[in-house]
């Protein structure tokens, strides 16, 4: 299982929006990525989009040459792909509410850190199903109610994780030495991610797009 140019201009546009959507995270955190790397606020911003732009198709690269032994490798690498994408969504959609409602972290309750989070997630999910079975899995299939049942059956599970967690952290109050404008905007929702990550790759591959799939 190898890469098409289909692959590769997919990947190239999450590669964009990815770098699209870490700007409203870079708005809110913008400030102590200055003093770690003693970088602009222009550089940092034109950088990462860059880097996520030449990254992705690289990366997709790399995973299609060892897919040609391992085609696993590949479909997961697609499934990092969009995993990112959703990961960028959930995060820059988060942080985007956090920036209208003010961007003081001291004025985020906990009430509203979960409703904005949720908010994220439910638009990051919309786009993993979407993706995912027509991409990652190859799922051409027209969804039958099994499927999307399926879906948000995990998808319940997964945003009890992804959510919870991160609300849970939020409440529990940052570290000593990290800021709380990043640990509110960063650190706790990407933990609350990562924490559903592997659970949706195993759940989506096993149990709810198996169709067209080696």
């Amino acid at each position: 299982m190898t890469a098409n140019s289909k692959d590769y201009y997919l990947v190239g546009t999450i590669g964009v929006a990815v770098g699209l959507l870490a700007q409203p995270i870079l708005a809110n955190t913008i400030q102590n990525l200055e003093h770690v790397t003693n970088l602009s606020s222009g550089t940092l911003r034109a950088g990462t989009l860059i880097f996520f732009a030449v990254l992705a198709p690289i990366a997709l690269g790399i995973a299609s040459f060892i897919g040609r032994r391992l085609p696993v490798v590949f479909e997961f690498a697609k499934f990092a792909a969009v995993g990112s994408l959703n990961s960028a969504l959930d995060l820059g959609i988060f942080n985007l509410q956090t920036l209208i409602w003010g961007g003081d972290p001291k004025n985020l309750t906990t009430w509203l850190f979960f409703i904005f989070k949720s908010v994220s997630f439910l638009a990051a999910t919309t786009n993993s199903f979407l993706w995912n079975k027509f991409w990652t899995f190859g799922d051409t299939h027209r969804s039958t109610s099994t499927t999307v049942i399926k879906f948000y059956a995990i998808t319940v599970v997964t945003y009890a994780l992804n959510v919870g967690v991160a609300t849970g952290l939020k409440t529990m109050g940052t570290f000593d030495g990290i800021p709380v404008n990043v640990w509110v905007n960063v650190v706790a929702p990407m933990i609350g991610i990562l924490a559903a990550m592997f659970a949706n790759f195993l759940s989506y591959k096993y149990f709810v797009f198996k169709a067209d799939r080696p």
